[in-house]
């Protein structure tokens, strides 16, 4: 009787809508009407609300250690931005950004489903709808929207702001106190510039979590190769090889670049075969060592040196170049501008002609490497 009473119910329309359970006598159920899941639920194939009692995979802790690494990075490029050489406190200030993140990630899984736990129950991601049920509330008659937004991906998307909540609450308690008792060497205003700029990009990753925490979820592993490979030319391209390999701080950052190519590496291959993808760690130092080996054949003012002619006319004239190792040949007629207007290196005395009946004279063609 009662499963009769089920099935002439009307059907449970939109993506996410669903009938949550009131009761269970037995092995019958009794199901309420079609609305939105509560929290820590998501609808199976019958439409029903069912609590998530699953655990994340291996893929989405990655996807919440790359979140969870998002600040801690941007504390670190922001207090050595703004402590540079002027200060010896970068360190500490590094540790304490360190200790601020790890504090907030263990309280925001203590305080997760089961609290007092460092696991977490979890929802399995089936597809990028997941992450945006707001855009899937159906209207049975095109005038009533029937709302069935809920979290499908439960706790995926809210764990990160309660985590960026802990991290920008323990900033402020810790940061302030320590930068104004170590932070002497530099100046009244430049104490706090790295805190300021947390203040800002903190709200931002919250709308980017809030706006695109479906697409970060599958893109996530390619950004970590890209920036890093970026981050990683341009710091190269900035460093000289030599102090590259002896100072320590640069070191560190070239083992942190690593450290996140093998973090991308292992998110887009998952280790599901580990005898597969294991190999493919070795190419995290590549790119490096290409730079490294390729940096001399590259250099701007070797190239320059080594290649450099300059070639004009001056009727009747072979005019010697003053730079070594170059020339002046006379194939052309005069040009309007001196030549060699934008030669990269060192000074260079340059033959100018102000017309052809005029004799050559001299100017220096001082250029700023």
């Amino acid at each position: 009787m009662f499963r009769a009473a089920v099935e002439i119910q009307p059907a449970c329309l939109g993506l996410y809508c669903g009938r949550t359970v009131l009761s269970v006598n037995g092995s019958v159920e009794t199901y309420g009407d079609c609305g939105v899941c509560p929290r820590g639920q998501r609808t199976d194939d019958n439409k029903i609300c069912r609590e998530c009692m699953g655990s994340p995979d291996r893929y989405d802790w990655l996807y919440l250690g790359f979140m969870a690494m998002l600040p801690l990075v941007l504390h670190w490029f922001f207090i050595e931005w703004y402590s540079g050489k002027k200060s010896s406190s970068a360190l500490l200030q590094h540790l304490t950004a360190l200790l601020e993140c790890s504090v907030a990630a263990v309280v925001t899984l203590l305080l997760s489903d089961p609290v007092g736990s460092l696991h977490i129950r979890s929802c399995r991601v089936k597809k990028l709808s997941d992450w945006y049920t707001m855009l899937y509330n159906p209207s049975p008659d095109y005038i009533t929207t029937v709302h069935c937004t809920h979290e499908a991906v439960y706790p995926l998307y809210t764990i990160v702001f309660i985590y960026y909540a802990f991290c920008l609450v323990l900033m402020m308690l810790l940061r302030p106190l320590l930068v104004k008792k170590i932070a002497c060497g530099l100046g009244r205003s430049d104490r706090f510039k790295s805190i300021y700029a947390a203040l800002y990009f903190f709200p931002i990753l919250t709308v980017l979590q809030a706006v695109g925490g479906g697409l970060l979820y599958y893109a996530f592993p390619y950004i970590i190769l890209v920036l890093s490979l970026v981050t990683l030319a341009v710091y190269l391209s900035a460093s000289e090889v030599e102090d590259l390999l002896v100072r320590k701080k640069r070191l560190v950052v070239l083992f942190s670049h690593w450290l996140l190519h093998a973090y991308g590496i292992i998110s887009i291959s998952k280790l599901d075969k580990l005898e597969q993808d294991l190999p493919l760690l070795a190419l995290v130092p590549a790119p490096a060592l290409f730079y490294l080996m390729t940096a001399k054949y590259t250099e701007p003012s070797r190239i320059l040196s080594e290649g450099l002619s300059c070639e004009y006319k001056i009727p009747g004239h072979m005019i010697p170049s003053e730079a070594e190792g170059t020339r002046s040949i006379c194939l052309s007629p005069p040009a309007t501008e001196p030549p060699c207007k934008y030669i990269m290196g060192p000074q260079l005395r340059i033959h100018k002609v102000l017309n052809e009946e005029e004799s050559p004279q001299l100017f220096d063609c001082a250029v700023d490497v």
